[in-house]
């Protein structure tokens, strides 16, 4: 049998998904496990690691099931996964205690102190960002100074998508991407020995991974991983990278100047230069390979919001979700016959500022719905991302821009996004672009392609392209100048609106306690979604 097919694994915040996918893009089979996050203390979000594991290989065994294949047809495998965070190792090689997630926010008093003694800012001109809560350095340091005894007893620091490849292959290695993510300097894209002394981390330089670029071989499935998964033992398994280099590699950006936004739980909003630039409203990490950049702008605050909405109006009831479409799509097929929505700040789980900022609608009325509230939210996700992709767009021109994930690949929500940016977006057919952009990098690993500018120019993947409307892009220019008018205006009041309600201070950017619950909302948020926005959005 020709080995003609590649698998994308990308296992995110909630679910692994493992896909085929043939040599020109087309998805032939998929899988997929839910992945449990363990959130038994306060703040802490966490992934029993063996699980994320065997997550790994029932998607595997259920994608060449759906394929219909055996692991013969496989030439390579790909990896990524859900990023920032830590996972340790001891010097056996064995899970130190749970990874920790991006949702993580332990490290809160660490973070504030970093910034309150000016280390944060040290930072910026180094690694090119500052240390977010849950970047794997903030992390090293709650451990060492809470856990001790498993500070002392790490033996390797790598990421989730690290474990996944390590068990596949038994090698231990990670990618520019992630390293970038808390430990490299801006512009020899090596470990920077100057950023681990300013953050005190210094000790921890030796558990450092090997570092190889995302499209190299880490390692050839093992008998064991073959035996359990159903691949070929040797097959070649590529290094991977981060989720969302991953993501705007599978949207066919590789380019200087290309912009990818992802709706999903973060608004992830991210562009491609050939040269570093440091500002002060994104973080600058390094690409998928040396000489490339990825400036990037990420808050909490994007489908996640609806989800809640989902969770609170239609709790796990389809009937309840299919009434609210109709509501929706009977209101939207007469334009003008209903008064404007509310306005909405996004910031339920946190927000692209410092300050403890709180979600907030402005401008409800008695005669305002929950379709007006629905509606509301979706305008309001996609200003944040509007407010991170004019941050980016300081860094350099912008080319194209590329979406995926949440509602985007819903027509009018598409072009919502089209009208708010006034830039023309580009959607794929293929929704998996995470594990797409995982695939390819497998593909080059083989040599099926010289590079991955060759791999993603070899693809056939449909894309639906939505361009401004003139009359829309106007009237949304409007609302958006009043709803930053409006953050500007509550920015002073969100520390007392926090301190008011809580004990202590919540941190700002991740704060996610119920991130299991607003997930399960997501096929009811799915069905409203889809039926929510056919007739198009206001105005």
């Amino acid at each position: 049998m020709r080995r003609d097919f590649i698998i994308g694994i990308d296992s995110g915040s909630t679910t692994t998904k493992a896909v085929v996918f043939s040599s020109t893009g087309a998805i032939v089979g998929t899988g997929r496990r839910r992945v449990a996050q363990h959130m038994e203390r306060p703040h802490h979000v966490e992934r029993d690691m063996h699980e994320a594991w065997q997550a790994v290989i029932g998607s595997i065994r259920d994608a060449l099931r759906d394929a219909e294949l055996d692991g013969n047809a496989i030439a390579s495998v790909g990896v990524t996964a859900h990023g920032d965070g830590v996972f340790l190792l001891d010097r056996s090689r064995n899970p130190l205690g749970r990874g920790i997630m991006s949702l993580d926010s332990r490290a809160t008093a660490i973070h504030e102190r970093w910034k309150r003694d000016g280390i944060s800012d040290l930072t910026l001109p180094i690694a090119g960002q500052r240390p977010y809560v849950y970047s794997a350095n903030t992390l090293l340091a709650w451990i060492r100074d809470n856990e001790p005894e498993r500070y002392q007893a790490i033996g390797s620091v790598i990421f989730a998508k690290d474990w996944i490849r390590y068990c596949l292959t038994g090698e231990i290695a990670t990618d520019l991407t992630e390293a970038s993510t808390s430990f490299t300097d801006l512009y020899t894209q090596n470990y920077s020995d100057d950023l681990l002394d300013v953050l005190g981390l210094a000790d921890i330089r030796a558990a450092l991974p090997e570092m190889r670029l995302s499209c190299e071989q880490g390692g050839v499935v093992t008998a064991e991983a073959a035996a359990l998964t159903g691949l070929v033992a040797g097959t070649p398994v590529s290094v991977g990278l981060h989720d969302v280099t991953a993501a705007a590699v599978g949207l066919g950006h590789t380019r200087a100047g290309d912009l990818s936004i992802t709706a999903g739980t973060f608004s992830i909003n991210e562009v491609f230069r050939d040269r570093p630039v440091v500002g002060e409203g994104w973080a600058c990490r390094a690409g998928y390979r040396r000489g490339l950049w990825n400036c990037m702008a990420i808050s909490p605050a994007s489908s996640s919001n609806l989800e809640w909405l989902a969770k609170i109006l239609m709790p796990g009831d389809q009937d309840a979700a299919r009434s609210l479409s109709a509501e929706i799509e009977a209101r939207l097929s007469q334009p003008g016959a209903r008064p404007a929505v509310p306005l909405y700040h996004p910031f339920l789980f946190g927000s692209p500022y410092d300050a403890p900022a709180s979600a907030s609608l402005f401008g409800v009325q008695s005669w305002h719905d929950r379709a007006d509230l629905f509606q509301a939210m979706v305008e309001g996700t996609v200003f944040n991302h509007r407010e991170h992709v004019d941050a980016l767009k300081q860094t350099g021109p912008v080319r194209r821009i590329g979406i995926s994930g949440g509602g985007s690949g819903q027509p009018a929500i598409a072009q919502m996004f089209a009208d708010i940016l006034g830039m023309p977006v580009r959607i794929p057919e293929v929704r998996e672009a995470g594990a797409l952009g995982a695939a390819l990098t497998a593909s080059v690993s083989v040599g099926l392609y010289a590079s991955l500018e060759d791999a993603v120019a070899a693809q056939d993947v449909p894309m639906h392209t939505y361009r401004p409307q003139p009359d829309r892009e106007r009237v949304y220019e409007g609302i958006y100048r009043r709803y930053v008018a409006l953050t500007q205006a509550m920015r002073p009041f969100w520390s007392d609106l926090y301190d008011g309600g809580t004990s202590s201070l919540k941190p700002a950017t991740t704060e996610h306690s119920r991130e299991n619950d607003l997930v399960e909302a997501g096929p009811v948020l799915n069905y409203a979604m889809a039926s929510t926005m056919t007739q198009g959005a206001r105005p």
